[in-house]
């Protein structure tokens, strides 16, 4: 399940991503955040983000 809320997401939070080629398998990716790409507080498919990798996906998952 996507993470749709800008707020739960600041920079430094651990999370998976899904990276725009992985899209259609779901393959995700795990990284630290470091930008907030999106700017509406809210996005369905979840809020997109630059990890510290430089990596560029949109989060669907915050890890614990």
């Amino acid at each position: 399940m996507p993470i749709v809320n800008r707020s739960a997401v600041p920079a430094g939070t651990h999370v998976m991503v899904v990276q725009k080629q992985d899209q259609r398998t779901g393959r995700l990716t795990e990284g630290i955040v470091k930008d907030i790409l999106t700017n509406s507080s809210t996005h369905p498919r979840g809020i997109k983000v630059r990890l510290e990798g430089g990596i560029v996906g949109r989060v669907q998952e915050i890890v614990k």
